[in-house]
């Protein structure tokens, strides 16, 4: 399924970092950077987030609520945002069912294999819960910047 701008957003339900439950329905009302990301700590997951975190009051100004989203568990999400002192939620698709609804598990290759993973995308959804914006050429060091222009 390809989503455009426009489109009303997949609503999905998963759990956060603390195992609690977590859908994308219960931030209607407010605007939300929705980003996808392969894995938690590695270099440009890392660079990525800490451009959201280092901005997070611009964000917030804006109207944000940001929610990253990868198919690693809570555990590995708590490490990561212990580690980088992360103010936002993660949500642990260890079932794959978001990236799989918003489009961005997909055959990727490195050095020549071939293999199933997350494509950095990030969604910018609404108040009402409609796709305004898509980034897929990430700059993982200079994310904030991306969203808030």
């Amino acid at each position: 399924m390809t989503l455009s701008v426009g489109d009303p957003a997949p609503d999905f339900a998963t759990t956060d970092q603390h195992g609690q439950p977590l859908r994308l329905a219960d931030f209607r009302g407010k605007k939300v950077v929705l980003y996808f990301y392969p894995k938690d700590d590695t270099p440009g997951c890392t660079a990525q987030a800490c451009s959201l975190r280092d901005n997070y009051t611009d964000l917030k100004k804006a109207g944000y609520e940001v929610l990253g989203v990868s198919v690693d568990d809570e555990k590995s999400h708590q490490k990561f945002i212990k580690k980088y002192d992360l103010p936002f939620a993660l949500a642990a698709d260890t079932d794959k069912s978001v990236v799989e609804a918003y489009g961005v598990w997909q055959e990727k290759s490195m050095y020549g294999r071939t293999y199933m993973g997350t494509v950095r995308t990030t969604f910018l959804i609404d108040e009402n819960g409609i796709i305004t914006d898509i980034i897929e050429k990430i700059d993982t060091k200079n994310h904030a910047q991306q969203v808030l222009k």
